[in-house]
Parts: C-alpha cells; sequence; structure tokens
C-alpha cells in the first residue's frame, strides 16, 4: 500500500466517526429533558417566598436566588426524557390525565421542612403529604407519558449561559426518576431556596405549622441545570 492510498483510507474512516458523532449530537439534541409537575396555588406560593426572602437574607452568595421565571415554585410529579418530535403526542397524553383528575381540585397538605446538604449551605423546601391521589395522579401519568419516554444525556436540558456543563447527577436522577421517586418513594415537595446550613438546622427545630393548599395548574417544563424547570412548555390553563 503506498502513501497516498494510506492517507485515503484514514482520511475515509476520519469522515465516518466524525458523520457518526454528528448524527449522534444531532440525535441528543432533539431529545427534551422535561418535568411533568404541579403549580402551587396563591397560599403555598406566599409561603415559598416568605421563606426564600429569609434564605436569601441568610445567604447572599452567589449561589443564592430568588423565585421567579426561572425558578418557579412547583411540586415535580414526573421527570423524563423524550423526543422533541413526540411533544405534542406528550402535551395530548398528559392533559387526557389532567381532566380526568381534575388536579386543581385536591387539597394538598404540608408536612414540615427539608433540606440537602451542599457543603456548608442546604437547598431546602416544604414538602407534602403523599396522598393516596398524587400517586394514582403520578402513575396515571407515568403510564400516559411511557410510550415516548427515551434515555437522554446532558444535551437535553436547557444548556447554561455562561457555558458551564450541566452538573454531575443531574441526567442520572433524570433517567432514573421513574425507579427512584415514584410510587412508595415519591417525596413531594416545593424547593424554597439555599440558605447556610446552620440557618436551615434551626429552622428545622423550630415548631412547624402545617397548612392546605391546592394547586392552580399543571405544566410541562423543559429542565435546566440542577433540576430546575427553566423554560416552560405547555399548561393546562391553555387548555
Amino acid at each position: 500500500m503506498n502513501q497516498h492510498s494510506f492517507i485515503k483510507i484514514i482520511c475515509c474512516i476520519a469522515l465516518v466517526l466524525f458523520s457518526s458523532s454528528l448524527q449522534y449530537a444531532t440525535a441528543q439534541s432533539s431529545i427534551i429533558a422535561i418535568d411533568v409537575l404541579l403549580d402551587p396555588g396563591k397560599t403555598m406560593m406566599d409561603s415559598a417566598k416568605v421563606y426564600n426572602a429569609l434564605m436569601r437574607k441568610n445567604y447572599n452568595g452567589a449561589g443564592s436566588f430568588s423565585l421567579d421565571a426561572t425558578h418557579n415554585p412547583h411540586i415535580s410529579v414526573l421527570q423524563c426524557f423524550v423526543k422533541a418530535a413526540d411533544l405534542e403526542k406528550v402535551y395530548a397524553a398528559v392533559a387526557k390525565v389532567v381532566k380526568s383528575e381534575q388536579p386543581t381540585n385536591e387539597k394538598l397538605t404540608t408536612r414540615g421542612f427539608y433540606f440537602i446538604p451542599v457543603g456548608e449551605l442546604g437547598l431546602a423546601g416544604i414538602t407534602a403529604d403523599t396522598t393516596s391521589w398524587l400517586m394514582r395522579f403520578q402513575l396515571k401519568l407515568i403510564e400516559a407519558v411511557k410510550p415516548f419516554i427515551v434515555v437522554g444525556t446532558d444535551a437535553a436540558f436547557v444548556q447554561n449561559a455562561n457555558g458551564a456543563p450541566i452538573v454531575a447527577g443531574t441526567t442520572e436522577y433524570v433517567n432514573g426518576f421513574i425507579l427512584d421517586h415514584s410510587g412508595a418513594k415519591f417525596n413531594p415537595h416545593v424547593t424554597i431556596g439555599l440558605a447556610k446550613k446552620v440557618f436551615l438546622q434551626d429552622l428545622l427545630a423550630k415548631p412547624y405549622y402545617k397548612f392546605g393548599f391546592k394547586s392552580s395548574s399543571v405544566s410541562i417544563y423543559q429542565l435546566g441545570d440542577f433540576g430546575t424547570a427553566q423554560k416552560k412548555l405547555w399548561s393546562s390553563l391553555k387548555n
């Protein structure tokens, strides 16, 4: 084999590998990480915002966040990956479940606070009782969306504006959501903010006064970094 033929073969192999990588990247960019969630009504929203303000005052660091359009208080019911081409079918499937289950009629009750330690800080939220209705609602959503669920990668999320990669573990969490966070493992909660761990430990030690609340709607968001509900794709209010 002469040098010209060898170079030609190498170039062909490189072209095939590049083509395969491009096809894989295109396929992954056509997959969307979604969150099917309950939008809490005014009672929960007001409470979440009060606690968020206290937490932001306690921890005024760069990682602090306010409850806004990209950090909207919600209860995640189902997180998964679906093809962008199937989104309309997913919306229709979720709409049927919403119509039959009427989630805005259900009264939920808070249970208490929780937080996940993040170094010297903690990501906190308000938990809600896992009712038989909530578990049935989640199961029906899983059954309705399951035909469209696929395995996803980091490319399926809303990407960070600063170019930082999606935090490690986020993709695995969504791929494993049904197995790890449904049925008896379902832990309905509303994330309310980031604060110093000592502050949150004191908060958990104080008496907690439960309250009832309702949901205003059901929405589907595209997930962003850390699994935040970042880009609204669909809402039951429009149907």
